[in-house]
This record gives C-alpha cells, sequence and structure tokens, in this order.
C-alpha cells in the first residue's frame, strides 16, 4: 500500500475540478477513503494507517493458528518451588550472604550438633499457637528452626533473613568468612552455656574444641615449659605449600627464640635462647581446618588471596602430628569443603560441598540451588575454573587416589572417623514435636500458595482460551465487504483488544468527533472499517460509543476541505499576481498597506477563511479560530507563506495607531496601487483603509512633538550641569581629607549613588530621567546620625565620597581641624556601623559645587 501522506493526497485528489457546491456521496466516500481496496496478509510489513480498510499487523499474528497454553500467563509452575525427593533444602541468598548460607549447610550436616539444638528448652516454640507466625529471638532458637525446616520443609529452598537479622548482618556487604565462623561459633558455644541441661552447655567444646600446648625449651639448661590452648580450628598458611601435611607440619615446627625474642628462663633467672614448638594434645570429632588464602598484603595495604593449589586426603591420619595418648581417635574422613570462586578477597562467590552422613553422598550447595554429585566422591573440577583468569597461574597437579587439589578451598572439614556399625538413634535425628508444628505449618502454608498459584494459572489460561476463540471468530468477521453495512472502529482499541496483556475497555470514539458530531475527515487514518455484524458483537461485549456508521460521514467538514484546498491553488494565483503589481511603480492614487501585513497577506487570508466558516455556516457556539480545524488551517498557512513573524490577528492593523488613525511612522507603511488593494479586499473586506491623502494621526504627532521637545530641555539641562560641576563629572581635583584644600572651612557630603544617577543623566539625557533628589538620608545610621566617622574618612573606609555644598536642611559638617564631625551620634553607637559596603558610599565637594534642587541637601562636613 502507499504511503500515508499519498493516500491523503489522492482522497481529495477530485477538489481540483469540483467546487464545493457540487460535492455528491461518491466524493465524500473518496475522502473518506471508503473504497480502497483491503491488504492481504503478508502484503505489508506494519499495519497502513492511511488506510481504513487494512486490518492487517493489528495485533492479529498472535492469535491465528494454535497457541501453546504457557503463553496465557507470566506465573511460574509453583511445583518449581518444591524441593525434589530425596534432596536437601536451600536457603536464599539476601544479596551477600552465601557465606553464611554455606556454614549453615555444614552445620546443619553436624547430626551431634543438629541433635543437640533440638533438645535446647524453647519455652517460646512449645507454647506458640499455630495460627499466629512464629517469632524466634535467641540464636539457639533461630537455628533450632531452621535446622528444622532444612530438615522437612517441602519448600525447595527456605529464607534465613530471621537468623541473619538476629546476627545483626549486613546483607549487602560480604563479610571475612573465616572471620565469621569463628565469631559465630563463639556466640553460639555462649548461648548454650546458658542452657539449664548440662548435657547442652558444653556442647560446642566436645565438638569442635580441641587442644594443644605451646612448649618452651631453654637451650641454657634444658628448662621446658608448656602453656595449654584451646583451638576450635587450626589455622594453616598455605603459601609455599603444595599440600595439606605440609601445611600442619609447617604450623608444628620449631621456632627458635634468640635476640630479642630470647626467652626467660625461670631456672636461669635470665633471657636464654630457646626453642618453641606447638604440641597437639587432643582432637576435637569435628575439626576444622582453616586455609589461609586471605592473607594482608604489605605492599598494598589490604588483603588479597591466594590462588595456590593445595592437595588434601579424603581420609586424614593426625597420629603423627598427635602426642602420644592411647584411645585418642586420630583418623578423620573429610566431610565438607568450602570454596571461595574468585581472584578477589573482596568478592566472589562462596559454596560448599558437602557429605550427607546417613548415605555417604556428596552435594554441592549453592545457595538455593542443590546439585548431588555423580557416585559417592567428591568433584571440585568445575569449581576449579574460575570466570578471572589469574596472571603467572600454575596448572593444576595431578592427584593421588583419595586426593583433592583446589586452589579456592579455604577451609576443610574433617570428622573423626565413626565406628563400622553405629546405633540407628546415632545417624538419624528426628525434629522434635513442638518444631515439627511449627514446620507442619509452614508446609501448609506453602501448599496453600501453591494451590493459589495453580488457580491463577488456571484461570489465565481458561481465559485466553476464551479470548482465543474470540479473537479467531471476530477477525474473520472483521472486513467489511462492498455494499454491506459498516461502522468505524479506533485503531488504537483494536490494537490494545488484541493486546492479551493489557484490559479491554469500552470503545470510545468521541475524540474522532468533528465540530458536527460526526466523524472528522482528518481522523479517518485512525480508525477502521469493519462489518456490521463485527462491530455489533464488539459493542455488545464492549460497549462504548458513539457508533460511528455511513451516515456519520460529515458533508460539511468535506466541503469545508474542499473549499480550503482549492482557495490554497487560488492564492497561489493571487501571490504571484499581487507580488508582481507591487514591484510595478505607482501611478495615481495609492493606499496605505502595512508591510508587515503585506508580507504575511496569504496566512492572513487562509486564517480570515477559518474565522468566516465558524461565523457563517457552522454556528455551533465555537469560538472564532477555536475549532477542531484551527490546526489544519494554521498548517496550511505555515506552508503556504512560511512567514516566522509573530502571529498577527487583523490585515493592516499594523500601521492602525493606539487612537484608531494612520500611524505616524511611514517606514513601516508601503503604497500599493488600486488594483492591488481591490485584490487585498476581497479577502479581508473589514480592514482599515487608507488612502494616500489620508493624514496621520493627529494625536501621535503632538505626542512625539511634545517628546521632542522634552529631549531638547533635557539636553539644555545637561549641558548647563555639566559646565557648573565639570570637575565632578571628570572626578578631577576632587578634595581630599587627608590634604585639606587651601581657603576651605567647610566639606559638604553627598552620597555616591547620587552622583551615579547623575552622570548617567549627563551622558545621556535623552535616555535617562534627571536627577530630582540627593537623598542624603542614605549616610544616616538609624538613629539619625552620621554613619561615618572623622577617622574612617581619613583612613579610607569612605573612599567612595565626595564634598557638596549645602543644599537643604539635612547636614554634617566638619570644620577644619576640629577632628569629627557635628552633630556627632551617641557615643555608644560611634563607628558601629562600617560604610565599606553599605549603599550610603559619600561623595565629598567644595563650596560652591552647586546640584539641582533637592528635597535632602548634603551632609555638611
Amino acid at each position: 500500500m502507499a504511503p500515508r501522506v499519498q493516500l491523503e493526497k489522492a482522497a481529495w485528489r477530485w477538489v481540483e475540478n469540483v467546487k464545493p457546491e457540487e460535492i455528491t456521496q461518491e466524493h465524500i466516500e473518496l475522502a473518506y477513503r471508503i473504497n480502497l481496496p483491503a491488504c492481504k496478509r503478508g502484503a505489508c510489513r506494519r499495519n497502513c494507517k492511511g488506510n481504513p480498510n487494512c486490518l492487517v499487523g493489528i495485533g492479529e499474528q498472535a492469535w491465528l493458528g494454535e497457541i501453546d497454553e504457557n503463553t496465557f500467563h507470566n506465573i511460574d509452575d509453583p511445583n518449581s518451588e518444591r524441593r525434589d525427593k530425596n534432596t536437601f533444602v536451600g536457603l536464599t541468598n539476601l544479596g551477600a550472604t552465601c557465606y553464611v548460607n554455606t556454614f549453615l549447610q555444614v552445620w546443619f550436616h553436624n547430626l551431634e550438633l543438629r541433635r543437640i539444638l533440638y533438645q535446647c528448652h524453647n519455652s517460646r516454640a512449645q507454647e506458640h499457637d499455630t495460627e499466629t507466625d512464629y517469632d524466634p529471638q535467641s540464636i539457639s532458637e533461630h537455628l533450632q528452626y531452621l535446622f528444622a525446616l532444612l530438615q522437612n520443609s517441602n519448600r525447595k529452598y527456605i529464607d534465613p533473613s530471621g537468623l541473619v537479622k538476629a546476627l545483626g548482618l549486613d546483607t549487602g556487604q560480604q563479610q571475612d568468612a573465616q572471620e565469621f565462623s569463628k565469631l559465630f561459633l563463639s556466640l553460639l558455644e555462649d548461648t548454650l552455656s546458658k542452657q539449664k541441661n548440662p548435657n547442652l552447655q558444653n556442647v560446642i567444646q566436645q565438638q569442635f574444641c580441641g587442644q594443644f600446648f605451646y612448649v618452651t625449651e631453654c637451650d641454657q639448661c634444658g628448662r621446658s615449659s608448656a602453656l595449654p590452648s584451646r583451638f576450635y580450628e587450626l589455622e594453616l598458611n598455605i603459601q609455599g605449600h603444595k599440600n595439606l601435611t605440609e601445611c600442619i607440619t609447617e604450623f608444628l615446627k620449631e621456632e627458635k627464640l634468640d635476640g630479642e625474642n630470647r626467652y626467660f628462663c625461670e631456672s636461669c633467672q635470665s633471657k636464654q635462647n630457646a626453642t618453641r614448638r606447638i604440641k597437639l594434645n587432643s582432637l576435637p570429632p569435628t575439626l576444622n581446618l582453616q586455609l589461609m588464602r586471605f592473607v594482608f598484603d604489605r605492599q598494598t595495604g589490604h588483603k588479597k588471596k591466594l590462588n595456590t593449589f593445595i592437595s588434601f586426603p579424603e581420609q586424614l591420619d593426625m597420629e603423627p602430628f598427635l602426642e602420644a595418648r592411647p584411645g585418642q581417635k586420630s583418623v578423620y574422613e573429610l566431610s565438607a569443603v568450602l570454596i571461595h570462586r574468585g581472584i578477589s578477597a573482596y568478592s566472589g562467590h562462596y559454596i560448599a560441598h558437602v557429605k550427607d552422613a546417613l548415605t555417604g553422598d556428596w552435594y554441592k550447595f549453592n545457595d538455593e540451588e542443590i546439585e548431588k554429585m555423580e557416585g559417592k566422591k567428591l568433584q571440585l573440577g568445575i569449581e576449579e575454573d574460575i570466570a578471572e583468569a589469574v596472571k603467572s597461574q600454575s596448572r593444576k597437579p595431578k592427584c593421588s587416589k583419595g586426593y583433592h587439589c583446589s586452589r579456592n578451598a579455604y577451609m576443610l572439614v574433617y570428622k573423626v572417623q565413626a565406628e563400622e556399625h553405629l546405633e540407628p538413634s546415632e545417624t538419624s535425628v528426628e525434629v522434635p514435636a513442638f518444631l515439627q508444628r511449627l514446620v507442619d505449618r509452614d508446609n501448609h502454608r506453602f501448599e496453600e500458595w501453591c494451590m493459589e498459584m495453580s488457580d491463577m494459572r488456571k484461570q489465565s489460561v481458561d481465559k485466553g482460551k476464551a479470548k482465543h476463540e474470540e479473537v479467531k471468530e471476530l477477525y474473520e468477521l472483521l472486513p467489511a465487504r462492498d455494499g454491506e453495512q459498516y461502522e468505524f472502529i479506533p485503531l488504537d482499541w483494536l490494537k490494545k483488544w488484541l493486546d492479551d496483556s493489557t484490559a479491554t475497555k469500552e470503545i470510545d470514539t468521541s475524540l474522532f468527533l468533528c465540530t458536527h458530531g460526526k466523524l472528522h475527515p482528518d481522523k479517518v487514518g485512525d480508525c477502521k472499517r469493519v462489518s456490521l455484524q463485527a462491530a455489533d458483537l464488539l459493542y455488545r461485549r464492549y460497549g462504548g460509543g458513539p457508533r460511528l456508521d455511513g451516515s456519520s460521514l460529515c458533508r460539511d467538514c468535506v466541503s469545508w476541505r474542499c473549499r480550503v484546498l482549492r482557495l490554497k491553488n487560488q492564492l497561489n494565483e493571487d501571490f504571484k499576481e499581487v507580488s508582481n503589481l507591487v514591484k510595478r511603480s505607482l501611478s495615481g492614487e495609492g493606499y496605505w498597506v502595512g508591510k508587515a501585513s503585506l508580507r504575511s497577506w496569504r496566512q492572513l487570508a487562509l486564517e480570515q477563511l477559518e474565522e468566516d466558516e465558524h461565523e457563517g455556516k457552522l454556528s455551533d457556539g465555537q469560538t472564532n479560530g477555536q475549532g477542531p480545524h484551527t490546526n489544519n488551517i494554521k498548517e496550511f498557512s505555515s506552508e503556504l507563506s512560511g512567514n516566522t513573524e509573530e502571529e498577527m490577528k487583523t490585515f493592516n492593523e499594523d500601521i492602525l495607531c493606539s487612537h484608531g488613525g494612520l500611524c505616524i511612522l511611514e517606514a513601516e507603511r508601503k503604497l500599493v496601487s488600486p488594483e492591488v488593494w481591490s485584490k487585498l479586499r476581497e479577502y479581508f473586506p473589514k480592514a482599515p483603509e487608507f488612502t494616500e491623502k489620508q493624514e496621520p494621526c493627529r494625536q501621535c504627532l503632538t505626542l512625539e512633538q511634545e517628546e521632542k521637545d522634552n529631549e531638547a530641555v533635557s539636553k539644555m539641562m545637561a549641558l548647563d550641569q555639566k559646565n557648573q560641576l565639570l570637575n565632578l563629572f571628570h572626578e578631577k581635583n576632587r578634595p581630599m581629607l587627608s590634604k585639606w584644600p587651601q581657603n576651605t572651612d567647610v566639606l559638604y557630603v553627598v552620597p555616591l549613588f547620587f552622583v551615579e544617577e547623575w552622570r548617567k543623566f549627563i551622558r545621556r539625557p535623552t535616555k535617562s530621567s534627571p536627577v530630582s533628589n540627593v537623598g542624603n538620608s542614605l549616610l544616616l545610621c538609624p538613629h539619625g546620625g552620621f554613619m561615618f566617622t572623622y577617622d574612617s574618612l581619613i583612613s579610607g573606609e569612605a573612599q567612595h565620597s565626595a564634598l557638596a555644598q549645602r543644599v537643604g536642611s539635612h547636614q554634617q559638617t566638619l570644620h577644619r581641624g576640629s577632628g569629627h564631625i557635628h552633630p556627632l551620634p551617641p557615643r555608644e553607637h560611634r563607628g558601629l556601623h562600617p560604610p565599606v559596603h553599605h549603599p550610603a558610599r559619600a561623595v565629598l565637594g567644595l563650596q560652591g559645587e552647586l546640584f539641582v534642587p533637592a528635597a535632602e541637601g548634603p551632609q555638611r562636613v
């Protein structure tokens, strides 16, 4: 289909040969493009807005053919939030809390810790009414509820925000994971120590606490001293090492104490060289090994991460590192590996690989996502493929069977090897009844939410299917066939009807009406012509109106547009004729026309036609120039004239003075021949008419003469004052207090503002008003005294000052040698009004310098 502009021109091409009074129904249908051929599907890339019969590309593509029911809703399947069978529950990442989630999963899989926590007294949970939300308070209460949900919740993941908030953690800032582990165990230990049950008070020590001795031996006398110390984790340096054994060996190696670090021996009673080492005395059931990947860089003053590969075994024998103790279990099995992915100590992501204590299967815990490893082996390979490549990075070493290598592992958790035959009570942990009630309530709420989401999905699908059937039915009925009745429906409404994401409102055609209550010809491009049957169905289902059928084609608007378009062609010819006639020499009597009017008469002619149409034909109460066609006529006008001058309302008003006569400025008007004026008069019969013999306005001439006389008086006054006060005008030979003028006993003061205004008048007497007031009240303080002191005048604080002869009543005088000003302000106010930045700066003048008469005279000094 042709572009919209071409369709617009084609719809009105007939006006060249048809006068407004000759318009027929055929011409009206051409203007409304009733008979334009409809576009076929696939012929248009987008809808043809200039063709009311084009129903392609309005959104129908999404509805024609078979549709997947999932397109009818944007609600995810609630079952995707359900916990998978035989797997664990994840934890929501609240922003930057992945490090917290990893530790919680590791501690949850410590069966002994979980069992002990379930035994903690919790009267709040035991007495809680399941009809209201449970709100844990203490750390142990939060952990109890969280572990119970992790164990028996139906959800795929749960929200740990209650515990995180109780710990006072910033969810948007990643904390030091190793430091968090120490602080949390310490806090948990303090919380459990307050339990009444003695079996619970020392559970943290029993599970995580070991002991070593700092043994120092004097090189002189051989005396040995041992200082016991508890530990909850061993902090192992990894720099320069390749495997875990090397790291533990360095941790226990001897240290020489010499020089400034010599040891004070109690036996020798003096400082002696000595040897110090750590001796492991006892190990806990759960052995936490911190690999010190995050170290302080002295050069940069910041922490950095050591991306060093460290090899560690699945089974760790600690016997070589222990002091001989009968019955001490020393063989440990790997139960968890905590990973930090990233090359920076200040960013990255934390995940945990944890071994299920019941099945021996390995799982990867990544916040909400949980993945079971294939087989029963730990797999770290993918975790070593960090996105950011590390410069000068060594290749991953080959690992022996039963060993793993990692450059991202920062904590290893080993558990003492369990006996082969354990009681069922030691391998399983049951959730207490009081906690299970809370879990059941949460599961019930989750199931209700799933049902609600499923119902919403079903409703959306049912609604979408119904809409699909409606669209398929109505779209086939939309095209209006030749000779059948039709109606116009707004295009925008049809698009929204076919857009399922928005609610379909009633059909509103009120914005498409002309002043006669019918369809405006200019709006036909924003409507679509549909069959009467389709229109009836749409209005029956959605309502609205007013309905626009074949009788809504406006003959008056078409006639008006025909007249305007014909006038456009006529104006072009008249404009050329007038332009040529104006260039010819004038012979005989002429008429005055404003030059501005002459430049814009074509635009004014079109606007005048607009007013005539509304006043004469329409008679619908519209204010002249305010009807719906105003913008259209102005578009024509701008196109015709190209005039950018300020809009003019009446032709020839630019040479009409305020008294209704001919303006006196002859440069703004031009004489034109009677032939030109006759042509213009046809368009502007009410325009002011001035013949060549018409005299300019007498009142304007009188005012002009008065203005000239006033200017002459001002010039004479300025010249006279300048001659009298020449030195003051040129700022020459001004008196100074520091160098008192000879034969002068009295000086006078006037404001600088007055002198500046006076000079403006002298320089431009016709542009500035004469100065009528000296205004010396500016030099007075609020108490009526002179605001300058004699000292301030001498020191130059009143440097913008001069003296003048006394004129008027308010005087300030200064006699030679007196050293002060009369009359003085009260003593307590002297010097309190510094004049440097005050508007009442002063000017000094000699006696004999005379100013214009003033209401307030200069101040005598």
